[in-house]
């Protein structure tokens, strides 16, 4: 702020800098639509390896074409993605009717399909909840048995009115729950506690327990509503000894009666495990029995008075678990109405066929499909694969899948280039499983392949690739290719820079063993000027990418976006730049301002000169950057407008090298 001298002497004052650092944007990171075995149904999530999608995607699965893509993406350079679940055709979520007091919840799995059915597991407790203040909070977990992971939301509420309303909690897109959501079917006022999931009693009763003389126990059953296999039980617990010392508090007697109980469950039900805990406070504290049973995941436990042929004396009085019976588990997807607070469940199911253009495609108002990635969670992303827009037959690697054509796979990738057009992204574009042959090749991409992009936002490739199939022992594979590309192009992005075309000795393409097609150097002139970038495998090197141009990149088209990484550098420049002058909105459109634009987007263009971007020996013959009174006039000045105008000379890739030779004459001494 401005000083105001007062008195003799020197005064120091801070001056703030035109300078705003220009930083550039990642180039490489894939983006993946298309079906997975499980997962967040059309929500974009990000990851950044092959772990984090088996976690959330539940990993290979041999009718996901997308898993192998994303797999192939890391295996050849890939470093961070994300990824969109499309569900199958008709796919339907299983779910949990609950009623807790007045209201009824339905607890539903945001990943359709049959997979949930009974493995995702919904429990209440009280544990550590102060009801002084709103009687209807509860603790609230979720428990997934596929892969054991455990969601806890503590101190939730029934209360619509409140902050920690179950419905607002759960359904957090940020914090709340990645197995499933809740929701209420109307908006009624809470009349009860929410009923706890497990056996819950009274306070215990220690007193006339003498383990002097006798030893006690319970007998522990389980019952299963849905089936008529039951487990061999009950079965008679030895919980204390003669002679024993007696737990004083309610919390030692939990833990003597989980270890009692499970020493004897670890014999009859192998993988069972029972959770004995406090519910409650002060004088009302009582014990909570549940149980996580992998084999009978909709169970009722029961405890009550042992045999009288165990020999034990009856603790179950004792420990206030006498009379009352639960369901062991609100359980997603399992039908047993009228047992416990769970009145009802649908099952999961899974779909009538893989997704077609209309689920790939998606919904732009409720970001589904390819849409998916233009919600506010996604940041940016630069490589767009659809492995399911060209998806072959699972006997048949040369055809469609029936539920998709060749209209269908035009009609999913021009509603993709128009959102990498939007979005400053590159489409990967797989040949048709019909596509084997040179003709074949030369057929789609002159006119089997309809799409517009005349700004070159897209390539397309040719042949399909055979990789080892893990799931099938390893045997060869026929896959799209835009998994490898994409790993590719990220390789070559961070080993030389956008600006190398992502072809050559060099793009080397990793498990990649055989192409559909092997073509020779003549076949490969026929398709390189029609703009199909082709797959070629050269002795020492391997199985290589032989081609940089983009779907405008036909000689006949002679267009300015006919090289891949001509187009790509010019997408990192608007990217970088848009971000890069953020703080340029709303400062005063004067000099002063349009010099620091100079200043900043200059050193910016400079800082890529020097690391090879452009072409030319100096700055001027490789770039410019031109803001000032000629590019924005008084009109736009007073339209609030500021005119940048950014050139470059891109770099064009070597594609063509011409090797003279001549064989030398003999010469006479001069």
């Amino acid at each position: 702020m401005p000083i105001t001298p007062t008195y003799p002497g020197v005064y120091i004052q801070e001056v703030p800098s035109a300078v705003h650092p220009i930083t550039g944007v990642a180039t490489s990171v894939g983006a993946f639509v298309g079906y997975t075995a499980r997962g967040i149904d059309n929500r974009a999530q990000q990851i950044f390896s092959f772990s984090d999608y088996e976690r959330l995607y539940g990993g290979l699965a041999s009718n996901s074409e997308l898993s192998y893509a994303v797999q192939q993406f890391f295996n050849n350079g890939g470093t961070q993605a994300w990824v969109v679940r499309t569900p199958e055709t008709a796919e339907g979520a299983s779910d949990a009717n609950v009623v807790f007091g007045s209201p009824a919840l339905t607890f539903t799995a945001l990943s359709s399909g049959a997979w949930a059915n009974g493995e995702l597991l919904i429990d209440v407790d009280l544990n550590g909840v102060d009801h002084s203040s709103d009687a209807t909070a509860f603790n609230l977990t979720v428990t997934s048995l596929v892969d054991g992971t455990v969601e806890t939301f503590p101190n939730v509420s029934l209360q619509s009115t409140l902050n920690n309303y179950i419905v607002n909690v759960v359904n957090d897109l940020d914090n709340g729950s990645q197995l499933v959501n809740v929701q209420v079917a109307s908006s009624p006022t809470p009349t009860a506690n929410p009923p706890i999931t497990g056996l819950v009693g009274t306070a215990p009763n220690m007193s006339g327990v003498n383990t002097t003389s006798n030893s006690y126990g319970i007998s522990f059953s389980v019952t299963q509503p849905s089936t008529s296999s039951l487990p061999p039980l009950p079965i008679d617990v030895q919980v204390l000894a003669k002679n024993a010392s007696v737990p004083l508090s309610v919390g030692g007697l939990a833990t003597q009666l989980q270890t009692a109980i499970n020493s004897q469950l670890a014999a009859k039900l192998p993988g069972a495990f029972v959770q004995c805990s406090v519910s409650g406070t002060g004088s009302s504290q009582a014990i909570r029995v549940n149980a996580l049973l992998p084999q009978f995941p909709d169970a009722v436990i029961t405890i009550a008075a042992p045999s009288g042929a165990s020999g034990l004396t009856d603790l179950s009085a004792d420990l206030g678990l006498t009379g009352t019976a639960n369901v062991a588990h609100y359980a997603l997807g399992t039908t047993h109405a009228g047992w416990g607070q769970q009145t009802s469940s649908a099952q999961g199911t899974d779909g009538s066929s893989l997704p077609g253009a209309t689920d790939i495609i998606g919904d732009p108002a409720s970001y589904t499909g390819i849409y998916a990635l233009t919600s506010g969670n996604v940041d940016a992303f630069n490589l767009l694969c659809i492995p399911d827009a060209t998806r072959a037959l699972p006997g048949n690697p040369s055809a469609f899948d029936s539920n998709l054509s060749l209209a269908d796979s035009n009609a999913i990738y021009s509603a993709a280039i128009a959102l990498c057009i939007s979005k400053q992204a590159f489409l990967l574009i797989d040949p048709p499983p019909t596509v084997n042959t040179i003709s074949g090749a030369v057929d789609w991409i002159s006119s089997g392949l309809t799409v517009k992009d005349p700004a070159g936002h897209a390539a397309a490739f040719f042949p399909r690739l055979r990789l080892p199939d893990p799931l099938n022992n390893y045997n060869l594979r026929t896959f799209a290719p835009c998994g490898v590309v994409a790993g590719v192009y990220a390789e070559t992005d961070a080993t030389r820079g956008v600006w190398k075309a992502p072809a050559g000795t060099a793009a080397t393409l990793n498990g990649v063993q055989s192409l559909v097609y092997k073509m020779t150097d003549t076949e490969n002139g026929v398709l390189n000027p029609l703009g199909l970038n082709c797959f070629r495998t050269f002795p020492v090197y391997g199985f290589v990418l032989w081609g940089a141009r983009t779907i405008v990149g036909a000689d006949a088209q002679a267009s300015q976006w006919k090289y891949v990484p001509v187009r790509r550098v010019a997408l990192f420049l608007e990217s970088s730049l848009y971000q890069g002058t953020q703080w340029v909105v709303f400062e005063p459109n004067d000099e002063p301002l349009w010099s620091a634009i100079r200043l900043n987007v200059g050193s910016f263009m400079q800082t890529l000169f020097t690391q090879g971007y452009f072409q030319g020996q100096t700055p001027a013959e490789a770039y410019f950057v031109k803001c000032d009174s000629e590019t924005t006039t008084q009109t736009d000045i007073d339209n609030g407008i500021v005119n940048i105008i950014v050139g470059f000379a891109p770099l064009q890739p070597a594609e063509f090298v011409v090797i003279q030779i001549q064989q030398m004459a003999g010469q006479t001494a001069s």
